[in-house]
């Protein structure tokens, strides 16, 4: 419950701060909030198939293109597999996107996950679960294909460095709000080729007045090489379907 408390917490903090902001035509600063039925990272429950409360912050200028933001969510993994009582992953990301030409985008950054208390480190055969990974991203209208690569170790794997994700999807307007999220990804985990596998998503985002989202989407990835501890043995992998529902403050 504690990690529930404090995300709500920070949540609270942001929207504090969001009303008090001075917006300028150059400069954007938005928060949000959001309630889930589960937390999929690339195709993989990070709440054993269960609910999750996020909340983060972006600013972005837009003459430049720069960007940067935080994110945070409750998640479970890591004290499933006795990691340490991480039971929150704090984003911290930046970077800069553009135009290359019409239709044609590009976005360029740096990510880290950050997993306070985790002690992956002290298990044998694994790595502190903190992970950094740049990324880069070509879009082509409602298309895009992106890579991260990782060059720490990666989410707790030992000998990881240099993992990547390759990212393909579009997120196509349909109509009134109506937006379609189509998606198929492949992780690749180095020297941990057990660990490797490609995930895919088909889901809806509905925009809603008053700056509220909601989405609805089926998840599924390759592999059930990541499992929740006995005697549930879930498998985080399966394919399932995710309610989630956003509220903006701009």
């Amino acid at each position: 419950m504690r990690s529930i408390f404090l995300v709500t917490a920070l949540a609270a903090i942001f929207f504090g701060n969001a009303f008090a902001e001075d917006q300028s035509s150059d400069n954007s600063l938005c928060f949000m909030a959001t309630a889930a039925s589960d937390y999929r990272f690339r195709g993989i429950s990070q709440t054993r198939l269960e609910p999750a409360l996020q909340a983060g912050a972006d600013y972005a200028n837009r003459p430049t293109g720069f960007y940067a933001g935080t994110w945070l969510s409750t998640i479970q993994w890591i004290k499933d597999m006795g990691g340490g009582n991480a039971n929150v992953e704090w984003d911290v990301y930046g970077g800069k996107k553009g135009e290359i030409a019409k239709d044609v985008s590009y976005d360029v950054g740096v990510l880290s996950y950050i997993y306070p208390s985790n002690d992956m480190d002290s298990m044998m055969g694994s790595a502190n679960a903190n992970t950094t990974e740049i990324y880069g991203q070509i879009g082509f209208g409602p298309a895009y294909v992106k890579y991260s690569n990782a060059v720490t170790h990666a989410f707790g794997f030992a000998n990881s460095k240099n993992s990547g994700y390759l990212d393909v999807g579009a997120n196509i307007d349909v109509e009134s709000g109506l937006v379609l999220n189509l998606h198929a990804g492949h992780q690749t985990i180095k020297n941990n080729s057990a660990a490797s596998y490609s995930d895919w998503k088909v889901g809806v985002t509905q925009n809603f007045s008053h700056n509220i989202s909601a989405s609805l989407a089926v998840y599924g990835a390759s592999t059930e090489n990541y499992m929740s501890p006995a005697p549930e043995m879930k498998n985080l992998g399966k394919s399932g379907l995710v309610l989630s529902v956003t509220k903006m403050f701009m």
